[in-house]
């Protein structure tokens, strides 16, 4: 058996799954254990071809709910992991308006069942092996609220949660804080900007443009257009967790950001803009039987989610400080590279959309809800990240 086994929870979400690939690739010494719900942000799509994972000393899969203890307990007593990583929650910020109850379940009581079994383990190892021992919560830069016009988050940031996510996720945070400060459990905690990339479910906003566009639907875009993030692609994001595995202090946070604010009306623009480098109008059917040249002329603003907050934007430094870490992609080319991967990967986008299509506008009150088949076109949260 390898030496090392890493227990990644959401390992079958968009974070988590390009996570274990990143693993896969670069960390020939570790086995990768595989815990996830397979929610309908979670699929077994994302985990196809694994690279390096046809020993089966290297990758293992196991159906489970964090929030069960159950669950929880039976896949460390099978598996004993090294170190835990926490990809697993509920993510989207309109579904958390819409129906709190399973963030609170998910990315509160789930984290709370980890962290129990991961304290029993942690109680139970010789001290060689304690020294080694990690658990790595993962969230978000939303648990510090929204940004003026100038400034960035930092580690010290005070917590000021505007949503149902954001406000999960910080205790969450807060929970495993308190987890190190008095049972002495070797804690990590990462808060990460907006995430980009391969896998990504199509409710967020890059897939579901570049969905709607080549369908020839309206490309939503909330309020103004003018709400601010700052985008990492998840391969700088998935070089950053491992780097806070390994070289990070227990107890401490470490913020990623990808250092490219943009507003969502910029990466709208810019995703039909890497479209027409890449499959143009032209020669998009879909768009030619409607009479429409440009993937820009579907741009739609519709009404803005209740309490969106306006900006956020991440300040790196103690990352790039204490981890030697750096993003290594800048936004337009990595942009690019996205949306090629969804063109080229018709295969996935099919089999994710029939295991359900979730484009439809969510987050609103009873009765304005978009409904897929009205003149209403379907939106979608610009936050981050699919993690299961």
């Amino acid at each position: 058996m390898n030496p090392q086994t890493w227990l990644v929870t959401g390992g079958a979400g968009f974070i988590g799954s390009n996570f274990v690939r990143w693993i896969l690739e670069n960390r020939p010494q570790v086995r990768v254990v595989v815990l996830d719900k397979l929610t309908y942000a979670g699929s077994l799509e994302n985990l196809r071809d694994l690279p390096n994972a046809s020993d089966g000393d290297r990758y293992a899969f196991v159906r489970g709910d964090i929030a069960s203890a159950t669950d929880v307990r039976s896949i460390f007593e099978t598996f004993a992991p090294t170190a835990v990583l926490n990809f697993a929650a509920e993510s989207h910020v309109d579904r958390s308006i819409d129906g709190p109850r399973t963030f609170i379940d998910t990315n509160i009581v789930g984290t709370f069942e980890l962290l129990e079994a991961a304290r029993a383990r942690f109680a139970e190892l010789p001290d060689a092996e304690r020294d080694a021992f990690r658990f790595l919560h993962v969230s978000t830069d939303e648990v510090y609220g929204s940004l003026g016009a100038e400034g960035y988050f930092t580690e010290d940031t005070p917590y000021a949660p505007n949503s149902p996510y954001s406000a999960s996720k910080a205790a969450a945070d807060l929970i495993v804080r308190a987890y190190h400060r008095t049972y002495g459990l070797p804690t990590i905690t990462t808060n990460c900007s907006n995430n980009y990339g391969p896998l990504q479910y199509p409710e967020k906003l890059i897939p579901l443009i570049v969905l709607n566009a080549l369908e020839g639907k309206p490309l939503p875009i909330y309020g103004d257009g003018g709400n601010v993030r700052d985008w990492i692609y998840v391969g700088d994001h998935c070089a950053g967790i491992a780097r806070a595995l390994e070289a990070g202090h227990p107890g401490e946070q470490y913020a990623f950001g990808g250092n490219s604010e943009r507003s969502n009306l910029q990466v709208v623009e810019g995703i039909c803009s890497a479209l027409e480098s890449l499959r143009p109008a032209g020669k998009n059917a879909a768009l030619r039987s409607k009479g429409i040249d440009s993937y820009h002329e579907l741009k739609s603003f519709v009404e803005d989610r209740p309490g969106h907050d306006r900006r956020y934007a991440i300040d790196s430094s103690k990352s790039e400080r204490e981890l030697d870490w750096r993003p290594s992609f800048d936004f337009e080319s990595a942009l690019e590279r996205t949306v090629a991967w969804y063109l080229e990967h018709e295969a996935w986008r099919l089999a994710i959309q029939a295991e359900g299509d979730e484009r439809s506008r969510q987050g609103l009150s009873a009765g304005t809800r978009g409904d897929p088949e009205s003149d209403a076109p379907p939106t979608s949260s610009p936050s981050k990240e699919d993690r299961s």
